[in-house]
Parts: structure tokens; C-alpha cells; sequence
């Protein structure tokens, strides 16, 4: 199938992340889908470390075949450091519209023990959907846990899927 071939039908992408909690003492607010959520810790990262907006931002940049988060907003750059993410992929959605695609669809999972993620899925909705320009409709968030199982189960950490569907042109 040629590159022209798959703009006709449209690409998906798939974006994935984790983040391990700070410690207690370091005192940074979890920021998850743009919401600051009461919690004793938040995720250590270069940026706010917000968890789902940086799996749906990879998952647009890779459906746009524009690379990932990493190339275009680099731990290494202190211009990033404590960076609000949803900034961020307001970014990612102007590099998106610019390549031709269109967001047709986003749909995404939160995978953390603790806290609840569910009473805040609607305001992470309207966050990230705010930040790309598109209806609310068109964001899915869903929050799961491990049964504490793995990682996320021992409440180290926080990951985050999202996929996305695009299509070519306007």
C-alpha cells in the first residue's frame, strides 16, 4: 500500500506512557488529562509528567508519521522543564493539521491503583479536546487498575494508553 494509498483510508496511532510517583516529600501535584488531581504524590517527569496527554500526543504523532513526543519536546531542553502538557499537545495538533491529517478520533485508558481516575474523566475529556481544537465526542478516557498487580498495582507509578484515528485532508 502506497503513502497515498493509506492517506485514502485514514492511520491510527498508538501512544503509550508511565511515569513513577515522586516521592512524598517532593511535593508536585499529579496532573493527569490536564487536571490537577488531590493525591499525596505526583508523577516525576520533565514536564508536569502528565501521563495521558504524553500517550495521546505520541499516538497523534505517530498515526502523522511526525515522530514522537521525545523529538519534538526533549528532556534534554530546559526550555520543557515543568512544561504544562496540555501546551504541549496543543503543539502536537498544529504539527498533525500542518502534515494534512485530520483527528477524527481519540480513545484512551489510565492505568493507575490509586486514586480514582473516573470522577475527573470528563474534565480530562474537555482538557484534551480543548487543547487539539476538536469536540468533546471525539476524546475517549478511561481509567482501569491492575488488581494491584505489577507496578501500577504497587501504586509506583502511573501509564496511560491512547489510540487515535486520523484522516487525510479536511
Amino acid at each position: 500500500m502506497s503513502a497515498e494509498d493509506t492517506r485514502s483510508v485514514g492511520r491510527i496511532g498508538l501512544g503509550y506512557d508511565v511515569h513513577a510517583f515522586a516521592a512524598p516529600e517532593d511535593a508536585r501535584p499529579l496532573v493527569v488529562g490536564g487536571v490537577t488531581i488531590p493525591h499525596d504524590r505526583g508523577l516525576l517527569g520533565h514536564s508536569d509528567a502528565d501521563v495521558l496527554v504524553h500517550a495521546v500526543a505520541d499516538a497523534l504523532l505517530g498515526a502523522a508519521r511526525a515522530g514522537d513526543i521525545g523529538l519534538h519536546f526533549p528532556d534534554t531542553d530546559p526550555s520543557f522543564a515543568g512544561a504544562d502538557s496540555l501546551l504541549l499537545l496543543s503543539r502536537v495538533g498544529e504539527i498533525v493539521s500542518a502534515r494534512g491529517w485530520r483527528i477524527v478520533d481519540i480513545d484512551s485508558v489510565i492505568i493507575a491503583q490509586a486514586p480514582k481516575m473516573s470522577p475527573h474523566r470528563d474534565v480530562m475529556r474537555t482538557h484534551i479536546a480543548s487543547a487539539l481544537g476538536i469536540d468533546i465526542e471525539q476524546v475517549g478516557v478511561k481509567a482501569t487498575t491492575t488488581e494491584h498487580l505489577g507496578f501500577t498495582g504497587r501504586e509506583e507509578g502511573i501509564a496511560a494508553q491512547a489510540v487515535v484515528l486520523l484522516s487525510f485532508g479536511g
